[in-house]
C-alpha cells in the first residue's frame, strides 16, 4: 500500500516522517499525472503546490482551522489530504468538482475560482473568529503570485493590515506565473527576490555549513531556519515590498522544502497576528513535459498522454478562440488603431498572435478586470480601438466599469467573452451564462453573437468599426461548427436561415443554438407546422426586421444559452409590446441557478434545450394546450388547412 493510500483526513500526516513525506509527495505528483491525464484539467498549478500543501495540512488543522485557496484550481492536492482520492470522475457529473465545494467536503470554503478574494474572506473569517471569541482558530490563504495582480487583493491587505490582532496566514505561492508569466511592478519585484544572487548563495551556503556539522549541525539548522529566513529577508531588502502594510513577513522560503515551509508557518502561526510567508515554488514541478511548455506550463490541460505529455485529441476542427486569434490579427495588420487589452490570459484568450506580431499594442493587465476596462475606456478617448478579449464569466466583475467609464463616455471600446454560455466541467463559477442578462441594461450597448465563423469574422469587423458606444462579442467554448448558410438577410442584418408558406412559428436563435432551432423547425415540419428560423446576428438591439417577422407568425421561441431571466427572449418580448405586437413569446434558456460541473450536452438536456423537448413543447402550443398559447389562425387560412387535411 502506498502512503497515500493511508491518508484519509489531515491528521493521518502527523505521524510520518520527513523521509514519508517526500516520499508522499512524489506519490501525489505520480497520481496527478496519472489522473488528470485521462480527465483533463490544472495540472501545472498543483504539481506546484505539493509540498506547501503538505505542510499547511502538517501545521494547521482543517477544518477547525480555515483554508482558503485563491485560486481553487490548486486545491487537487488539498482534495488528496483530505480524502478524496477518486479522481476518475474529475469535473464530470458526478465526479470531484475542479475547485473547492463545499458539498464534497467540511474542508473546502471558498467555491468561487474567481481569482483575488481569497484575503478578503480571510479578512472577513477572521474578524468573525476574533468577534465570537474563537481566539483558536486560525485562517490560512494560499494565494497565487498572480492573484495579487487583482485590486481586491491590496484592498484586503488594506484593512488586514489595520488590524493587527487576528490570527491570519498569507501563503504567497510564487511561481512567476498566472497562466502565463505574471505581468506588472509587483511581479518583478517577486522575481528579483527569486533570482537575487546574494539570496540564494547564501541561503545555500548556510546549509551547507550546518550540513557539515552533521546530524547535530543539521537539528541546529532546522532550529535557526526561521530566524535565518528573517535575516535573509532584510539582508536582500524583500521585507520592502510589506513594509508600508506593517504586516510580519516571513520568507522567502523554499516552497518544496516541507520542513522549511512547516517550520516559517509554525512561526506564523505563533505569531499572534497577521503575517505573510512568501514561498518560491515551481510551477508543473517534477513532470518534465509540464516544465518545457513555455506557454503556461501546463496550466490546464485536456486528456493528454502521461508519459509525453502530447494532447490526446479527437478533433480537427478550428476553436472558436483560434478563430479570433487569427482574425483579430489580420484586422490589426489593417487598422493601426486596434489594440488589444486583456487580463492575465493572453493565450487562453487568442491575444497572443496578436501580441507576437504588434506586442507595443497588446497590453495584459493581470488578474485586474475592472482596471482592464476602465483603461480600455482611456484609451478610446486618446484615439484608440481597444479590443478587450476575457472569458464571459469575468466580465461579471467588471459591469460597473462597463456601464459608467464606457458606456456613459460613449467609448469606442469590443469586448470579446470567450466561454460563453455554458462552458461544462469547470462548473458553476466559470459558466459563461450572465453575461446577455447583465451587459443588455448597459445603455447604447451592441451584442453579438456569431452562429459560426464566417459570421463571427463579419461581427467582429462590424463591432471594432463602431466608435461611439461599447460593442460585445461572446462565443462558446470548444470547436467552431460549420457554416450555416442563410436563406437571405434582411435589410438590418438579420439572417434568415429557414422559412416556411406557413407562418406558425418564429424560431430566433442566439449564436451556436442556431443549429438546435433548424433541428426543431425539421420536427415541426414533420408535424405540419411551418416554421422561420433566423438568426438576429446581432442580438442587442432586437432588430426591427425580427419584430415585424413576429407579427407575422403565430408565437415566437428564443433560444440562447444564457438565463432566462433578463435574457434576449425578455428583450424580445418586451420590444413587441412596446411595438403593440401580441404575439406570444416562448423564452427558453437557463434556469437562474449555479449549474454544477458536467458536459455541455448534459446541462443543455437538463434546462429541457434539445430539438424533442422544444418541438413537442411548440406543438402542444400551437394546438392549443400548453402555455404560452399561438394566436389562431385566421379563419380563411384554418379553412383551407382542413381542405388540405
Amino acid at each position: 500500500m502506498s502512503i497515500l493510500e493511508t491518508i484519509h483526513g489531515p491528521r493521518d500526516l502527523d505521524a510520518l516522517s520527513e523521509k514519508e513525506l517526500v516520499q508522499l509527495a512524489g506519490e501525489i505528483r505520480g497520481f496527478l499525472v496519472a489522473n488528470v491525464s485521462k480527465t483533463g484539467g490544472h495540472l501545472g498549478p498543483n504539481l506546484g503546490v505539493v509540498e506547501s500543501t503538505i505542510a499547511i495540512h502538517r501545521v494547521f488543522d482543517s477544518p477547525h482551522d480555515a483554508i482558503v485557496f485563491d485560486t481553487g484550481h490548486q486545491s487537487y492536492v488539498h482534495k488528496l489530504l483530505t480524502g478524496r482520492q477518486d479522481f476518475s470522475m474529475l469535473r464530470q457529473r458526478g465526479g470531484l468538482a475542479g475547485y473547492p465545494q463545499r458539498s464534497e467536503s467540511v474542508h473546502d470554503i471558498v467555491e468561487s475560482s474567481h481569482a483575488s478574494s481569497s484575503l478578503s474572506w480571510a479578512d472577513g473569517i477572521s474578524r468573525a473568529f476574533a468577534m465570537t471569541g474563537q481566539n483558536d482558530r486560525h485562517v490560512v490563504a494560499m494565494v497565487g503570485d498572480g492573484a495579487l495582480t487583482g485590486g481586491m487583493t491590496w484592498e484586503a491587505l488594506n484593512n488586514i493590515s489595520d488590524d493587527n490582532t487576528r490570527r491570519l496566514i498569507i501563503v504567497v505561492n510564487d511561481n512567476g506565473r498566472s497562466y502565463a508569466p505574471t505581468i506588472g511592478g509587483m511581479a518583478r519585484f517577486l522575481n528579483t527576490v527569486r533570482t537575487r544572487t546574494g539570496y540564494r548563495n547564501l541561503y545555500l551556503s548556510s546549509r551547507r555549513a550546518f550540513d557539515k556539522l552533521g546530524g547535530p549541525g543539521q537539528s541546529l539548522y532546522r532550529g535557526v531556519r526561521g530566524g535565518l529566513h528573517g535575516f535573509l529577508s532584510r539582508f536582500s531588502n524583500n521585507e520592502a515590498l510589506y513594509s508600508n502594510l506593517d504586516i510580519k513577513y516571513i520568507g522567502p522560503v523554499h516552497g518544496h522544502d516541507i520542513e522549511a515551509m512547516e517550520e516559517a508557518l509554525r512561526q506564523a502561526k505563533n505569531y499572534g497576528a497577521p503575517v505573510i510567508v512568501h514561498a518560491i515554488t515551481q510551477k508543473g514541478r517534477g513532470y518534465e513535459p509540464a516544465l518545457r511548455d513555455d506557454a503556461d506550463q501546463f496550466h490546464s490541460v485536456g486528456q493528454i498522454d502521461p508519459e509525453t505529455g502530447e494532447t490526446i485529441s479527437n478533433s480537427s476542427k478550428p476553436s472558436w478562440t483560434g478563430v479570433f486569434a487569427d482574425e483579430i490579427l489580420s484586422l490589426a495588420e489593417h487598422n493601426p488603431r486596434l489594440v488589444g487589452i486583456t487580463a492575465a490570459m493572453l493565450r487562453p484568450t487568442g491575444l497572443h498572435k496578436f501580441a507576437e506580431r504588434f506586442p507595443d499594442r497588446v497590453h495584459d493587465v493581470g488578474i485586474a478586470e475592472q482596471h482592464a476596462v476602465t483603461s480600455a475606456a482611456g484609451l478610446a478617448f486618446g484615439g484608440l480601438h481597444p479590443v478587450v478579449a476575457i472569458y464571459a464569466t469575468f466580465i461579471n466583475r467588471a459591469f460597473d466599469q462597463v456601464l459608467m467609464d464606457v458606456a456613459l463616455h460613449k467609448a469606442g471600446v469590443t469586448f470579446v467573452l470567450d466561454r460563453a454560455g455554458v462552458t461544462g466541467p469547470d462548473g458553476p463559477s466559470h459558466h459563461g451564462i450572465w453575461d446577455l442578462a447583465i451587459l443588455q441594461v448597459v445603455p447604447n450597448i451592441r451584442l453579438a453573437a456569431p452562429r459560426d465563423g464566417t459570421r463571427f469574422r463579419e461581427e467582429l469587423a462590424e463591432a471594432v468599426a463602431v466608435d461611439d458606444a461599447p460593442t460585445v462579442l461572446r462565443f462558446p467554448k470548444g470547436s467552431v461548427g460549420p457554416d450555416i448558410d442563410a436563406v437571405r438577410r434582411t435589410v438590418d442584418g438579420v439572417d434568415i436561415l429557414r422559412e416556411s408558406e406557413r407562418k406558425d412559428v418564429l424560431i430566433v436563435t442566439v449564436g451556436p443554438m442556431a443549429e438546435l432551432g433548424l433541428k426543431v423547425a425539421d420536427r415541426l415540419a414533420a408535424q405540419g407546422i411551418g416554421a422561420t428560423v433566423v438568426d438576429p446576428r446581432w442580438v442587442v438591439p432586437v432588430p426591427a426586421s425580427v419584430l415585424s417577422l413576429a407579427a407575422d407568425h403565430r408565437i415566437v421561441v428564443t433560444i440562447e444559452d444564457g438565463i432566462r431571466v433578463g435574457g434576449i427572449g425578455t428583450r424580445v418580448r418586451q420590444d413587441l409590446r412596446e411595438a403593440g405586437i401580441d404575439t406570444a413569446v416562448d423564452e427558453l434558456g437557463l434556469p437562474d441557478e449555479f449549474i454544477d460541473h458536467a458536459t455541455r450536452e448534459q446541462i443543455l438536456e437538463g434546462a429541457g434545450l434539445t430539438p424533442q423537448k422544444i418541438a413537442r413543447d411548440l406543438v402542444a402550443q400551437v394546438l392549443g394546450s400548453r402555455i404560452p398559447i399561438a394566436r389562431p389562425l385566421p379563419a380563411d387560412e384554418l379553412s383551407e388547412r382542413h381542405l388540405e387535411a
